[in-house]
């Protein structure tokens, strides 16, 4: 290699070191994503995908902040593109004056129970979240869960265990009145219309929570495309949208 080429690439090399290594700022606007792989994301990382923003951050396993690309997630290897990328995108094109942070916590296959107080999935995302917030400020939790939970049994006591955890969260994070964004499941697969059923009555019963709908996405499987986990984004993004302006 010329002495040339060796500086070019030198300096090719501490421009993307630096630009991965990005310094997050102080006042972001933080979202914490609880749930299950639809929360994570299960989609084919497309093109339109790759664009990152350098006003979006992510907060990776071992709790560093770097710019957000896909997938957000880390519970598996079969993470991909989810719901949050483009949530993350309308949010910020709404309010381009606050840069956002996510701060992911989605395990696939993980059950309602498996997120109530104590439980190791819980205890993570609290201790997430916690470290998140010396960069800024709650401002929703977005769940989506309960295809785990499609059992007659378990639908049946959904709305009461879920206001369980969700109060004891907001609780230990200071956030009693941080907006709780429910996401429906795929519709017309198995129990999940009676799930559906059982989200919507838990939205109403749990203060300062909201619905999302998944009407028309999923094509009656267990996980949205990725077409579908964008669109899902977006109603995400709206419903926090119409919150933020009450």
């Amino acid at each position: 290699m010329t002495r040339k080429r060796f500086i070019i690439s030198l300096a090719s090399l501490i421009a993307l070191t630096c630009s991965h290594a990005q310094e997050a700022p102080k006042n972001m606007k933080l979202f914490l994503l609880i749930g299950q792989s639809n929360m994570a994301g299960r989609g084919k990382i497309e093109e339109q995908d790759k664009v990152t923003n350098p006003d979006i951050f992510m907060l990776t396993k071992d709790l560093k902040w770097v710019i957000a690309k896909d997938p957000v997630h880390f519970d598996k290897g079969a993470a991909g593109v989810g719901l949050c990328s483009e949530f993350a995108r309308d949010v910020f094109k709404a309010d381009p004056k606050s840069p956002i942070g996510l701060i992911p916590c989605a395990m696939g296959g993980s059950s309602l129970d498996q997120w109530q107080p104590g439980k190791p999935l819980y205890v993570t995302a609290i201790s997430r979240a916690k470290e998140a917030m010396k960069q800024g400020s709650l401002a929703g939790i977005l769940w989506h869960q309960g295809e785990s939970d499609a059992k007659p049994e378990s639908i049946a006591t959904y709305p009461a265990r879920f206001e369980t955890m969700i109060t004891q969260l907001r609780k230990e994070l200071g956030a009693e009145n941080v907006p709780v964004l429910i996401g429906e499941i795929i519709p017309g697969h198995g129990n999940h219309d009676a799930v559906n059923i059982a989200l919507a009555e838990t939205a109403k019963k749990t203060p300062n929570a909201a619905l999302v709908s998944s009407a028309d996405l999923g094509k009656k499987q267990l996980h949205y495309d990725s077409a579908d986990y964008r669109a899902l984004g977006k109603r995400y993004a709206e419903v926090f949208s119409k919150w933020e302006k009450k």
